[in-house]
């Protein structure tokens, strides 16, 4: 036992060894060098808040979603789900009037992004997208040492004349449509275009699309090099599922496929994703629902003096008078509505608010009325 203890390094040589070390040490230059994406805030203190700020669904999802949750089989989660979710793919593709090899599902369309930019971008090479949009871009871009070309909006957020011309060279191009967090669309046909002369990837990212005048599933049998991402969160009312899509070519899906994680979609989500895509009354009537309230409140704002972006999602995004966004976020936080506020140049005028209940909104708009 002597001689044991003896070739054992002593403590303080092994505290001195972490102290040199540092945790920073294990990471690649570029983890150590990146900001991680910050997601909206989820409210800590229990009950009482009116949550307008991560953009869900207000009501909750189809009942056939909830049949299929009710009446799943326990024992079955004892093993692999399907690797490959053929029938929820093939329940997507009926959808959209595609084939299942057109599609590929993931754990949310976070995940769709992070296999496409894993496929397309290699390290030292360029992403591009718009500035201000969807903040885990440029996350996905630094991961894998690439770098991200932010593109600005016009000042009423639209797409730039010089837009194809700034992203030139660039291997992949993520485009929001209707973007986040601005909430307005780009004209379907200068997509379109885009599209056919890029010669990389453009991945149309319509996480909010079912709330929109129109989408562009069309375009991936128009065009080899787009894919459209979609999502169950906001729409379905199934953002605690994590399940999302990408719709695209026969031969863009199969070398994805080879990429995604071997079980990336459990058996649940896959159930109950299949369910609720099969109620197509349930979800036309809940968007109904939400267009009409976003009309009413965007509406309701511009009356109190805020500048509204016109928007094609389930949100808005409004400057107060005075153009304080931050001051409106931080008063209606300590009144107990959270909505999302986001610093920076473009984008620190305004605050984004999600579509919530009409009761919500009453509250929200009495709060607001109070203020201005």
């Amino acid at each position: 036992m002597a001689c044991v203890l003896q070739t054992l390094p002593c403590r303080k040589t092994v505290s001195l060894q972490r102290d040199k070390l540092g945790m920073q040490k294990y990471f690649r230059d570029a983890i150590d060098k990146m900001e991680g994406y910050a997601p909206g805030e989820q409210p800590r203190r229990a009950g009482g808040w009116i949550k307008l700020n991560t953009n869900e669904n207000p009501y909750p999802p189809s009942p056939m979603a909830a049949k299929a949750l009710n009446e799943a089989d326990p024992a079955a989660l004892r093993l692999y789900p399907d690797p490959e979710c053929r029938e929820l793919r093939k329940a997507i593709a009926g959808v959209y009037g595609l084939r299942m090899e057109n599609v590929l599902v993931g754990n949310g369309s976070d995940d769709i992004l992070t296999i496409a930019t894993r496929c397309f971008v290699g390290e030292g090479e360029t992403l591009s997208t718009l500035e201000p949009s969807y903040s885990l871009y440029p996350v996905l871009a630094a991961i894998q040492g690439a770098e991200c070309r932010a593109v600005p909006l016009e000042k009423d957020f639209s797409l730039p004349a010089d837009f194809a011309k700034n992203v030139s060279g660039s291997r992949m191009v993520f485009l929001a449509r209707p973007n986040a967090p601005t909430g307005n669309s780009f004209p379907k046909d200068d997509v379109s275009k885009f599209c056919a002369d890029f010669p990389g990837i453009v991945l149309i990212d319509e996480a909010y699309a079912d709330f929109a005048d129109d989408n562009c599933i069309d375009l991936v049998s128009e065009h080899l090099n787009v894919l459209i991402c979609r999502t169950l969160s906001k729409s379905y009312s199934l953002a605690g599922l994590r399940l999302g899509f990408a719709l695209g070519s026969e031969g863009l899906v199969s070398g994805m496929m080879k990429v995604k994680d071997s079980y990336n979609v459990g058996l649940l989500p896959q159930l109950i994703a299949t369910a609720a895509l099969g109620d197509r009354e349930y979800l036309a009537e809940g968007v109904m629902k939400i267009r009409g309230t976003r009309e009413s409140l965007s509406s309701a704002l511009s009356g109190l003096g805020f500048d509204v972006v016109p928007s094609q999602a389930n949100f808005i995004f409004a400057s107060p008078p005075g153009g304080e966004a931050e001051k409106l976020y931080r008063d209606l936080k300590d009144s107990g509505i959270l909505v999302r506020y986001f610093p920076g140049p473009a984008t620190g005028r305004f605050v984004r608010i999600s579509i919530g209940t009409g009761e919500q909104t009453r509250d929200l708009l009495a709060t607001i009325q109070k203020m201005f």
